[in-house]
C-alpha cells in the first residue's frame, strides 16, 4: 500500500496510498463548488441533509484578534453522508466515496503503526466506526491582513488520526525543535497527522504535533481531512505500563478541552492527563 514515507515528528507524508488522483480531485472540486454558496445557503443546505452546526466559520468564541481563525468549513459526520446518498447528488456520492476510501486507509494506516510497536489488534476497527468518524472540508479565503490572523490557531488534534490532503497554495506548518517549519505541498502525497489519543494509546511512542495554517494575502486554500475518533464514551488507556497518562474517556478529553479554550484562549490537552508525579 505504501511505497514511501517521510516522517516527521508525527506528521509524515504517504505515497501510494491507493487512493487515486481523480477521486482526490473531485473532491475538490465539489467542495469549492460548493463554498462558492451563498453564506444563508451554506447555513441550511437541505439539499446535503447535514447535521445542525456542520458548517462553521471563523471562531465564535474568539476574544482577541489573536483568537481569530481565518477560515470556513464543514465538519460532517461520515453517517452523514451515508445518509445524504439516499439524496444523491454530485456532491453527495463524491463525498461517500472520498470518505470510505480514506477511511480505509486511516483503519489501515492504524494497524501498521500499532504493529510496528509490536501490538497486534482489531482495536482501532471496534472503536472507530463510521458514526464516529469525520470528513471536514476548509476553505482558507486570501486575508488582506495576513500575517496578523492565522487561517487555523496553532493546536494538536484531539482524535486518533488525520488524514489531510492539500492544495498547491500551501500554508499548513508544523512545531519542530521550537521552530514553525512549512509543510510543502506534495500532489502525490497525503499528509497524515498523529492525534493526541494515538499519543496517549502509544504512551508517548508517537506524537501529536502542534501545527497552524498561515494566511495568504493573495489566494485562497482549499484542504479536506478525515478524522479517525472513537465514540465519546470510549475509555483511552496506554497500551503499555507504566502508563504516562491517565485513563480518560474521549467524553472527558473533549469536555476539558473545551473547558481550557473557554477559559484561556488555548487548547492545553494531553498535559492535563499526566500521571501524578507525587
Amino acid at each position: 500500500m505504501i511505497a514511501q514515507a517521510s516522517q516527521e515528528w508525527g506528521f509524515f507524508q504517504v505515497v501510494n496510498h491507493g487512493i487515486s488522483q481523480d477521486v482526490l480531485l473531485k473532491m475538490r472540486k465539489e467542495q469549492m463548488k460548493l463554498f462558492k454558496k451563498p453564506f444563508h445557503e451554506k447555513m441550511n443546505d437541505k439539499q446535503l441533509n447535514l447535521s445542525a452546526g456542520s458548517y462553521r466559520w471563523g471562531t465564535p468564541s474568539a476574544t482577541c484578534l489573536q483568537q481569530l481563525s481565518w477560515s470556513e468549513a464543514f465538519h460532517v459526520p461520515l453517517t452523514d453522508i451515508s445518509n445524504s446518498i439516499h439524496h444523491p447528488t454530485t456532491l453527495s456520492s463524491t463525498m461517500e466515496h472520498f470518505a470510505t476510501t480514506v477511511s480505509e486507509l486511516a483503519h489501515n494506516l492504524a494497524r501498521i503503526l500499532s504493529e510496528r510497536m509490536g501490538y497486534k489488534s482489531k482495536y482501532f476497527r471496534e472503536i472507530c466506526l463510521p458514526h464516529t468518524c469525520y470528513v471536514r472540508m476548509n476553505r482558507y479565503p486570501a486575508c488582506p491582513i495576513s500575517p496578523q490572523v492565522f487561517g487555523l490557531m496553532p493546536h494538536t488534534d484531539s482524535d486518533f488520526l488525520t488524514i489531510l490532503h492539500q492544495d498547491e497554495i500551501g500554508g499548513l506548518q508544523l512545531v519542530r525543535d521550537g521552530k514553525w517549519i512549512s509543510v510543502k505541498p506534495n500532489p502525490e502525497a497525503l499528509i497524515i497527522n498523529i492525534g493526541d489519543l494515538f499519543q496517549a494509546w502509544s504512551n508517548g511512542v508517537y506524537k501529536s504535533v502542534e501545527h497552524r495554517v498561515v494566511t495568504n494575502k493573495a489566494k485562497e486554500r482549499f484542504s479536506t481531512a478525515f478524522f479517525l475518533c472513537p465514540s465519546y464514551d470510549t475509555e483511552i488507556r496506554s497500551c503499555f505500563e507504566p502508563s504516562v497518562y491517565k485513563r480518560f474517556t474521549f467524553r472527558e478529553f473533549r469536555q476539558q478541552v473545551q473547558e481550557d479554550v473557554k477559559k484561556y484562549g488555548y487548547k492545553v490537552g494531553l498535559p492535563r492527563f499526566l500521571m501524578s508525579t507525587h
